[in-house]
């Protein structure tokens, strides 16, 4: 199992304001081309689930996630229900730190073949972080990503630019 962590500062804002952007997931196309397509379906005020795709490699990746969101946690939790991934689990969690909101991500994940591992788990974790970290600055333009200069350096250094289609043999 991989673990993954992110955060960004976001300066001038609320904490609510905050947690309303982060839960539109249907937004997250328009914000970093990694992330193929998002279909949100409503359930309840408190729980949806959605359908992911996300390019990775040479295909894509898709999966179904259950989202249980908390307004008064300011918190989103999230477990796979299907897809792609063996399992991938985790939480969105909206904080105040002195003076920005800061937006943490934190998930697990597993591809669930052990003679892959070592190839696709670092792979899987750059794209995540690198994915989360260009939606949530994509959301928030001010913000900055905190305490992982790696990750800061890299979304600075290769802005996210549009992804070709992948061909239909290899969609999956």
């Amino acid at each position: 199992m991989r673990s993954v962590d992110v955060t960004i500062g976001v300066p001038d804002s609320t904490a609510d304001a905050v947690y309303d952007r982060v839960k539109e997931f249907a937004r997250y196309p328009d914000l970093a081309p990694v992330v193929r397509s998002v279909t949100v379906h409503e359930i309840s005020e408190v729980e949806e689930t959605s359908d992911w795709e996300v390019y990775f490699r040479n295909g894509i990746l898709r999966w179904t996630e259950s989202d249980h969101l908390d307004r008064q946690a300011l918190t989103i939790t999230f477990t796979q229900l299907d897809g792609d991934f063996e399992s991938f689990a985790g939480t969105w969690r909206i904080t105040v730190a002195r003076d920005e909101v800061r937006v943490g991500f934190s998930a697990e994940f597993d591809f669930g073949i052990p003679s892959l591992a070592g190839i696709l788990d670092p792979v899987a974790e750059r794209v995540i972080k690198e994915t989360i970290a260009r939606v949530v600055l994509g959301l928030f333009p001010a913000g900055s990503v905190v305490g992982d200069e790696a990750l800061a350096r890299a979304v600075a250094a290769r802005p996210a630019e549009p992804l070709p289609p992948v061909p239909a043999t290899q969609a999956g």
